[in-house]
């Protein structure tokens, strides 16, 4: 059984990005486990001088759930024009110990712009070297408009997220 593990870069629990999370389950066939991985706020701040001895157990915890995933989907907004600090923060525990090498990723950034954060976002998965095909990226701009009351509400944006999923399970199969 294949598995994908789903990181929200939003601390929100209802916020737009863990609604498209949380509608993804849907599009997917029923042999691919899928998990939201909604602890990045409970990381503690990179520290270099953990990375390797004494690394606090959320960041091994972390770390095992994205080495076990076959492919991953990172759903985040932007925040002043960046990445969350708290998102940025979980990606820089994987710098040095690799579990992103090769990895299939799915990157979808949904905000009220998000162009900033999306290639920012992109530039650090190709960093701890993730692979993101052209076809496994996503920018939802106005992302309000288009979810409602914990739905997706935009039938074009519906169309988009299912192609990013079967890019990725595409890729994740190769």
């Amino acid at each position: 059984m294949m598995n994908i593990l789903a990181i929200c870069g939003s601390l929100r629990p209802e916020s737009s990005n863990m609604t498209i999370l949380k509608a993804v389950p849907q599009w997917l066939p029923t042999k691919i486990q899928y998990h939201i991985y909604d602890h990045i706020g409970k990381l503690p701040h990179f520290d270099p001088t953990l990375n390797h001895e004494d690394t606090p157990t959320e960041v091994n915890r972390f770390r095992q759930l994205v080495a076990d995933a076959d492919g991953i989907i990172i759903c985040s907004p932007e925040y002043a024009f960046g990445i969350p600090g708290s998102l940025k923060n979980a990606l820089d525990w994987t710098v040095s110990s690799g579990e992103f090498n090769d990895k299939p990723v799915a990157v979808i950034t949904a905000s009220s712009s998000g162009e900033k954060a999306h290639e920012a976002l992109l530039t650090v998965v190709n960093v701890i070297t993730g692979h993101v095909p052209a076809s496994s990226a996503l920018l939802i701009p106005y992302i309000r408009t288009k979810v409602a009351n914990g739905t997706i509400t935009d039938e074009e944006t519906i169309v988009k997220l299912q192609a990013v999923i079967v890019s990725l399970l595409h890729h994740m199969a190769a």
